[in-house]
């Protein structure tokens, strides 16, 4: 098990790091961490991982997440048989894109480069790659996990879509299109707001009638 004083401290690091790069950022300074990982970064220009990262970027990108969250929400609508974790799921995945963008207009940090084909326009700050990746998925991963009923299966499940969340918001700071401290950020206010949703959900769930939606509490 987790030491609960061990995350707290955790949780209050990053978010105080999190916080220092925005007033950073906002004041015209670049963070440390963004100083220090340029020229690596710069590394992987038309390399094999880029052109990979390339193609991986795209499974968080606008023109894909459209099709997939509206697919997948059928799906969760079928096997839940019930309204409540397709509309979290949606919801969730589509509150997340609004409050990115209006994040990104208030710190208003421009992008180390543009690259229309990879869907980076615009503000950097947060990466809304990282940010909307880690809710979508991350809801569609604990949707699956709640019919799943073998403990190897969710385990499988829960790293699968946890590399798939990494990969995506990495891929960003790999093809240059954000800075490392944008991908960090965005993981973190995602992880937030994934939370957020699923404590949602669950008080909803229980006000609803635990035994319309059939499920026990995984909180």
């Amino acid at each position: 098990m987790f030491n609960r004083n061990l995350v707290n401290f955790l949780f209050i690091t990053v978010f105080i790091m999190t916080v220092i790069w925005i007033i950073q950022i906002v004041n015209g300074y670049v963070p440390y961490v963004d100083q220090w990982t340029r020229e690596l970064v710069e590394k992987f220009d038309d390399t094999f991982a880029y052109h990979v990262f390339l193609m991986i970027t795209n499974l968080g990108s606008r023109h894909f997440l459209i099709p997939f969250v509206s697919t997948a929400a059928i799906v969760l609508w079928i096997i839940h048989k019930h309204w409540l974790p397709p509309f979290i799921f949606a919801g969730g995945t589509l509150v997340t894109y609004l409050f990115n963008g209006v994040i990104k207009n208030i710190v208003q940090r421009e992008r180390p480069s543009i690259l229309e084909e990879a869907n980076a326009v615009g503000n950097s700050f947060p990466s809304g790659h990282a940010m909307i990746s880690m809710v979508c998925y991350g809801l569609l991963a604990y949707f699956l996990i709640k019919k799943l009923k073998s403990p190897k299966l969710s385990i499988a499940v829960q790293i699968i879509f946890s590399l798939l969340i990494f990969l995506i918001g990495i891929s960003r700071y790999i093809i240059n299109v954000h800075y490392l401290t944008d991908v960090g950020a965005g993981f973190f206010l995602g992880f937030i707001f994934l939370v957020g949703f699923l404590y949602l959900y669950e008080g909803l769930r229980k006000k609803i009638a635990p035994s319309q939606v059939g499920e026990k509490s995984n909180l």
